[in-house]
């Protein structure tokens, strides 16, 4: 058998790719996390990379704003949001899975609402969201990501059941189970990764938007996309500021998607955007 070696040409040639890559990916962090530190004088110099780091963005942000409130709601929102679309979408995409329930045309068109501009659907929404009462209510933000979640959740599902052989859920019914609890005893563990690949990208998605958020709330249901914008003022940017709230964004992402990442590998290699 034989090994072939990498010529020291390729190797440092891949090591600079890697290296500038990587470098623009965490540049970003990195400028963000010395802006939000730096004295209010420094915040509109780019360029001054030394300087005595200084907290007040962070005390003030934190301890003398909503962002901790706004950061709750997104937290709520986009928790909601992938429950209600799991429950709904798990049994959705089996039936797409299994039954061919509607046919190729029905399960295309699942994804209608990804086409559609947020523009479009915003004006329904708003008056089904005023003349219910929900309007600056986190259930109305809610509803508004699931038309996006759902159909991504649904979507994604449909290739991991694909992917399941159907001589389990017989097996299951031979033992005694019905369809239903065929699906959800045997069935569902079995495309756990795929469920946890599912929900990481559809909070993401949820956490993410500020659209359906600016527009339709306006005080105590304001998530954080919102409220970020909100450091945008009349007066100018209020980069510092704003820079602490984007850091706090970050953080719930990166927690998630680190406890969630071995379901989240497997998913990805388990044929989860399979048509």
């Amino acid at each position: 058998m034989q090994t072939t070696t990498e010529s020291p040409l390729w190797r440092i040639t891949r090591n600079i790719i890697l290296i500038t890559a990587t470098l623009a990916v965490v540049f970003p962090y990195f400028w963000i996390t010395l802006t939000s530190i730096k004295p209010p004088d420094l915040v509109a110099h780019p360029d001054v990379w030394l300087f005595s780091p200084a907290w007040d963005n962070w005390q003030e942000v934190l301890f003398e704003s909503d962002v901790p409130h706004n950061l709750l709601n997104s937290i709520l929102v986009g928790s909601a949001a992938v429950l209600i679309a799991l429950l709904v979408g798990s049994p959705a995409a089996y039936s797409f899975s299994r039954f061919r329930t509607g046919g190729p045309g029905v399960r295309f068109g699942i994804l209608a609402a990804q086409m559609v501009p947020p523009a479009i659907l915003i004006i329904p929404l708003f008056l089904i969201m005023y003349h219910t009462r929900l309007l600056d209510t986190l259930w109305a933000v809610i509803a508004a990501h699931l038309t996006f979640v759902l159909p991504m959740v649904t979507w994604f599902l449909i290739g991991f059941f694909d992917e399941v052989p159907v001589e389990l859920e017989e097996q299951a019914m031979v033992d005694g189970c019905t369809h239903f609890q065929a699906f959800y005893r045997v069935v569902l563990p079995v495309v756990r990764p795929g469920l946890a690949a599912s929900a990481i990208f559809g909070f993401v998605l949820s956490w993410n938007d500020m659209f359906y958020s600016l527009l339709l709330t306006g005080g105590d249901a304001k998530t954080l996309p919102a409220a970020i914008s909100g450091f945008w003022t009349f007066r100018g940017i209020e980069l510092g500021k704003m820079s602490v709230a984007v850091m706090i964004a970050i953080v719930p992402v990166l927690i998630a998607s680190f406890f969630i990442q071995r379901y989240l590998v497997r998913g990805l290699g388990a044929g989860a955007v399979k048509a």
